[in-house]
């Protein structure tokens, strides 16, 4: 990508948009195009296709999306699978009317079955039923890939669909009830240590294992792979099944190639925001799925591996929520 080229990044203001912005910015693109939900509502087609007609960017990182945890995936399975679709096909044939020259569409480890084969390889999609708790979100997002790779077979596009594994760091969303695992721990254990309480409890048994990503290792992964030359870029855009007989959707898996246990993590964030009580596990409450470990030797092949370790990154997302908990 040129530094001067026109550079959307759609959700720019969430945890995976304002990472890949920082990045960007760092690394000396100045013309990005950023919108905020007022200013653009991308769940409307006719705002959608204004936007990209009056701007005419030349890339897109699509990392708008309504996200959330269990708990908001059992709450709002409407609004999850309802605003996702809209906000990506809307993107998405915009970007084709357009001429978008490359677009990187970011997903989620979810959209592999439940009980897929550990490590998750690229191919394990669509290979089993979905964990049942975000399927509607999951679903949304497997439509994203495969709309994708609609587009390159008819039209010839250039879109990637990134599908990077749990993610944490700056940004973070920490609502009681709709965050994610680690936001929401980070939260639970620094009130209890402000509050004195002795014991912490956490939903499930502890036992699932999951993988985490920080988040500016996310963003500059996705960075990377904009960047690629073409033959590299290109290899990644999968193949036109009718002909070539080969289930190769266009899709990256972005991760650490390595899990914890949710019991393991507990006991990390304990550490790291200084609660000295103990931790109790709550076995009435749903574990969701047992295990979620990417596969990322594809992206390991390409030239690239996610530096920052657990411990460093959990003490950044730490000092966020501070700085978070000191302006609200």
């Amino acid at each position: 990508m040129d530094k001067n080229a026109k550079i959307y990044v759609a959700g720019h203001r969430g945890l995976v948009g304002s990472a890949i912005v920082r990045n960007l910015q760092a690394a000396g693109y100045s013309n990005l195009l950023l919108r905020t939900h007022a200013e653009l509502d991308l769940t409307n087609q006719v705002a959608t296709a204004a936007f990209f007609e009056a701007e005419k960017p030349d890339y897109v990182f699509l990392a708008a999306a309504k996200v959330g945890g269990i708990v908001a995936n059992n709450t709002y399975p409407a609004e999850f699978i309802r605003d996702n679709l809209l906000i990506q096909s809307n993107i998405i044939h915009a970007a084709y009317v357009n001429q978008v020259k490359r677009l990187l569409f970011l997903g989620s480890s979810c959209i592999y079955p439940k009980l897929a084969p550990q490590p998750m390889r690229e191919e394990h999609l669509l290979t089993g039923p979905l964990e049942p708790t975000n399927r509607p979100y999951a679903l949304a997002k497997i439509a994203g890939v495969e709309m994708c790779w609609s587009y390159n077979r008819q039209y010839g596009t250039k879109y990637l669909a990134a599908m990077p594994t749990n993610l944490y760091g700056p940004g973070d969303n920490y609502h009681p009830e709709n965050s994610h695992v680690i936001p929401a721990l980070i939260r639970k254990f620094h009130e209890a240590k402000v509050s004195g309480a002795s014991t912490v409890t956490v939903w499930g048994t502890g036992t699932p294992k999951r993988e985490f990503l920080y988040s500016d290792d996310m963003a500059d992964a996705c960075v990377f792979l904009m960047n690629l030359p073409d033959d590299k870029y290109e290899s990644l855009l999968g193949s036109d099944e009718s002909k070539t007989g080969k289930f190769e959707p266009p899709l990256i898996n972005i991760g650490v190639g390595h899990d914890v246990s949710i019991s393991e993590l507990a006991q990390t964030v304990s550490v790291t925001v200084g609660f000295t009580g103990d931790i109790a596990f709550d076995t009435s409450k749903p574990d969701g799925t047992p295990r979620k470990l990417m596969d990322v030797s594809r992206l390991h092949r390409i030239g690239w591996s996610a530096p920052t370790q657990m411990t460093s990154g959990l003490q950044t997302a730490y000092r966020d929520f501070l700085d978070l908990t000191l302006k609200a």
